[in-house]
């Protein structure tokens, strides 16, 4: 059984707003993936092609207009249509922009500590639960005074890291999370990540639409088509007929430019 499966979701949007009389706007069709416990599954995709989208979904932040989304074989979505919290806490995400994502008041140690204490967890387990996660992605418990916004953005990504993988997740949603950060500090998060997944047995959905990130992080490739996500078996070299992954190799820059 896999660990995550969405099977027919249909999602559109009405174009102009809710009382607008324009038709609305399919933005996933028939769409369907399935994610395994502890695998990297890569999700690409130009701008607009609906992978925040299908991300909000299996987060539970938006209902899909018709589908089925199943964890552990279970509906996400109860009989009144809310996630039920023990199933929500199963799956965390981490945000493109760090600063956006937490709290300029907070420090490093109330970033790490918020979803603890909103699950119940106080005193000296919710301290020792904080350190070992701060140490866990590479920084020091010495920093967990500072604010969080004081801290560059690949250490304060580290932090937001740390509180998806808080409560121990199942599957953590990536969605461009290293995309603002240089090129050197993407290549560290993603070893981290790495590492953290070897570790701790956690699944990614490592959603991006720059397909250089890919290479030695994802274990399967999906890329979004027509409001699909379709499984290419190497997103290098395979999938000749997919218009949206042709995109995506020829943004990728030579490694050395053309008449030099």
């Amino acid at each position: 059984m896999s660990l995550l499966r969405m099977q027919g979701v249909w999602k559109s949007y009405r174009q102009g707003g809710a009382f607008s009389c324009r038709p609305a706007l399919p933005v996933l069709r028939n769409a369907g993936l399935r994610i395994e416990a502890g695998e990297c599954v890569a999700l690409l995709g130009p701008t607009g092609s609906g992978k925040s989208t299908l991300g909000r979904i299996l987060l539970g932040l938006e209902a899909p207009d018709t589908g089925t989304v199943l964890f552990n074989g279970q509906p996400m979505r109860g009989a009144g249509g809310r996630v039920a919290p023990a199933l929500r806490r199963q799956v965390q995400a981490v945000f493109q922009d760090p600063h956006g994502a937490t709290s300029p008041r907070f420090s490093a140690f109330e970033v790490v500590a918020e979803p603890l204490r909103y699950y119940g967890v106080t005193g000296a387990a919710l301290r020792a639960r904080v350190e070992e996660l701060v140490v866990s992605v590479g920084l020091e418990v010495a920093e967990l005074g500072r604010l969080a916004h004081r801290f560059s953005g690949g250490q304060l990504q580290r932090l937001c890291i740390a509180r998806a993988l808080a409560l121990r997740p199942k599957l953590v949603l990536l969605d461009e999370a290293v995309s603002s950060l240089d090129v050197a500090t993407q290549a560290r998060v993603l070893a981290l990540l790495g590492r953290l997944r070897a570790e701790t047995g956690v699944a990614f959905l490592f959603i991006t639409h720059d397909l250089r990130l890919v290479r030695g992080f994802a274990q399967r490739c999906l890329v979004m088509q027509d409001g699909q996500p379709l499984d290419v078996a190497d997103p290098f070299t395979g999938g000749s007929a997919l218009p949206a992954l042709a995109a995506l190799r020829d943004a990728i820059l030579p490694a050395r430019p053309r008449g030099m």
